[in-house]
């Protein structure tokens, strides 16, 4: 099976468009309309069907993609070892915003101070999401809040975090929980944690930033659960009522992470890295 004709298959799949796969991989659209069919034809079945908008796929193109992806990113990190074998000069970072609200710019800064030659690239989502971008290989390192699950990844460092409620200081604090984005591990505590032990109903209000929430809590709004560090960086500690919750309760570390079988090269300066 051509590699090449699996790599433009995933970039189809991904775009769920013939037309975009064929900008992303500066090919004619012709051309791979061409390659898709000629891959179906190599093994025998339809692996997109043709809708309105683009392209999904059938039954037998899910089963391959799920192997195709991993033929592709093998590949690609054969070619990346063998240019780079002794150095990394491109590292891809996912994180999720609560971490790059508060510790990210001085990891960031002191990376590019070490490794002058070393590009760096940023993606920040929920936990959930970032998690999904690494076992992609979307990126090669990522924080993450609370510890991973997945045994394709293995821990590189692990930083304290202490959570605390977050409500109004002067006001009386509204039963409406408000939180990051649906997949944020402080979400989904924040919610079993105000619902089973403080036997509370609450109404939810979900927010793309943490600097939205915190003065949405400090103008009276509602409560949230966040770490202390959120609070701290963002200078409204003086200005909201924090009370710490037991780490016998919760405890959520951010954890730097990786994927067992594509281990960045700096591997052990982010083991050591002090946060």
């Amino acid at each position: 099976m051509d590699s090449n004709l699996l790599k433009i298959f995933v970039e189809v799949a991904n775009e769920k468009s013939i037309s975009k796969a064929a900008v992303n991989l500066d090919f004619a659209q012709s051309n791979v309309t061409s390659r898709v069919k000629q891959l179906e034809n190599s093994i025998g079945v339809s692996l997109f069907h043709r809708v309105p908008k683009g392209v999904i796929l059938t039954k037998e193109g899910e089963k391959l993609y799920s192997y195709a992806i991993e033929i592709v990113k093998k590949l690609e990190l054969a070619n990346y070892e063998m240019q780079n074998i002794n150095q990394q000069t491109h590292l891809i970072i996912g994180s999720t915003e609560s971490n790059a609200s508060t510790r990210l710019i001085p990891f960031l800064l002191q990376l590019n101070s070490d490794f002058p030659n070393m590009s760096l690239e940023l993606i920040t989502n929920t936990t959930k999401d970032t998690i999904k971008n690494l076992l992609d290989y979307t990126v090669d390192i990522a924080f993450i809040s609370g510890e991973p699950k997945n045994d394709n990844l293995i821990v590189l460092n692990k930083i304290d975090e202490n959570i605390v409620l977050v409500e109004p200081k002067n006001k009386v604090s509204v039963n409406t929980f408000l939180s990051f984005k649906n997949g944020c591990s402080y979400n989904e505590f924040g919610q079993n944690y105000l619902k089973e032990i403080l036997n509370e109903d609450f109404k939810h209000l979900e927010f793309g930033n943490y600097e939205t929430i915190l003065g949405c809590i400090k103008a009276g709004m509602g409560k949230s659960i966040l770490p202390l560090s959120i609070v701290e960086k963002l200078n409204y500690k003086k200005d909201l009522k924090i009370t710490k919750i037991s780490k016998k309760i919760v405890d959520i570390p951010t954890f730097l992470v990786c994927r067992k079988d594509y281990i960045p090269r700096i591997k052990d300066y982010l083991e050591n890295f002090k946060f």
